[in-house]
C-alpha cells in the first residue's frame, strides 16, 4: 500500500477500521484480492510473487507500504512483498517475527510494515530503529515513517475520524477518505528524490502521473469485535477509465 489510515481498538463496534490506496506502476502486473492456496485473503503481486497487505482466517493481518527514498536505492534487494507473505503464512507472533525482520532490515529497500493478530499490533520501519506497539487509537502511514503529516495522510485520517463520529461506516462510501486529487503547493512537497512533478502527483491522495503511475485500488477493512472481518477492494484501470470490486467476509477461527 501507499496510504493508510486506521482506526485500532478505538471503536465500540470494530477492533479495525482501515482504507488504504495501492499505487503502482500500470504495466507492473498483479491479481486482485483472493484467496492464495496457504490460506490467506490478499491481492498478487504477480511480478515478484509477493503481496501489498492481506488478512488469514486465523486472525493474521500484515500491510507494507514502501518508504520512498530513491537517493539511496539498494544493491539486488530483497522483495518487501515477502514480508507480508511470510508472517500471514507462518505462526510466529507479530513481535517475534519483526525481531527476525530487524536483524535483515538493510537488506531491502525502504518500507513500513503492520503486522497484527487480533490482539495486538506491531509497527516497523528499516528507516527508524526499534519495534513499536500499537497502542488504540487512529493512524495514518504513507511512504514516510508512520504519522508523518504529509496533507494527504493527515486529511486522511481527519475524514475518517469524520465518518466514524457520523457512524458513516459503509465500505463502499468510506473508500472516499482516500480519493482526494488535491496536490499539495510546492513549499509543503518533500524531497524523496522524485521530479517535481511526480512530487507534485504523488502528494494528491488519488494518483495519476500520466499513463504511467498511480492508484490502482482502494481497500477497506472492517474487522468487528466479534471477529467478522469484512473487506472489499476496488480495483481501477485508470487508462481505460473503469473499476472493478472483489468482496469477501469470513469470521476469525483460531
Amino acid at each position: 500500500m501507499c496510504l493508510i489510515t486506521f482506526n485500532w481498538k478505538n471503536h465500540p463496534k470494530y477492533k479495525l477500521i482501515l482504507v488504504a490506496n495501492r499505487d503502482e506502476f500500470f504495466q507492473r502486473p498483479s491479481a486482485p484480492l483472493q484467496k492464495w492456496e496457504s490460506g490467506f485473503y490478499a491481492g498478487k503481486d504477480l511480478k515478484a510473487g509477493g503481496t501489498w497487505m492481506g488478512v488469514h482466517p486465523h486472525g493474521r493481518f500484515a500491510a507494507l507500504t514502501n518508504y520512498r527514498d530513491l537517493k539511496n536505492p539498494k544493491e539486488n534487494p530483497k522483495t518487501r512483498g515477502d514480508l507480508v507473505k511470510d508472517f500471514l503464512e507462518g505462526d510466529t507472533s507479530p513481535s517475534d517475527f519483526l525481531k527476525q525482520v530487524d536483524l535483515d532490515k538493510d537488506n531491502y529497500e525502504g518500507f513500513n510494515i503492520l503486522l497484527g493478530d487480533g490482539q495486538s499490533m506491531f509497527y516497523f520501519s528499516n528507516y527508524k530503529e526499534g519495534i513499536e506497539e500499537i497502542e488504540p487509537g487512529l493512524y495514518g502511514l504513507s511512504n514516510a515513517l508512520l504519522d508523518t503529516p504529509w496533507t494527504k495522510l493527515t486529511l486522511a485520517k481527519s475524514k475518517l475520524q469524520q465518518a466514524i463520529d457520523e457512524n458513516a461506516l459503509d465500505p463502499e462510501e468510506l473508500m472516499q477518505v482516500v480519493h482526494s486529487k488535491k496536490m499539495d503547493p510546492d513549499e509543503l512537497l518533500p524531497n524523496t528524490g522524485a521530479t517535481l512533478y511526480q512530487e507534485r502527483h504523488l502528494s494528491a491522495q488519488f494518483i495519476k502521473i500520466d499513463d504511467y503511475y498511480g492508484t490502482v485500488n482502494t481497500t477497506v477493512l472492517l474487522w468487528g469485535n466479534d471477529d467478522k472481518i469484512e473487506i472489499i477492494e476496488r480495483t481501477f484501470d485508470q487508462i481505460k477509465n473503469i473499476a472493478s470490486d472483489q468482496k469477501i467476509s469470513f469470521l476469525v477461527s483460531q
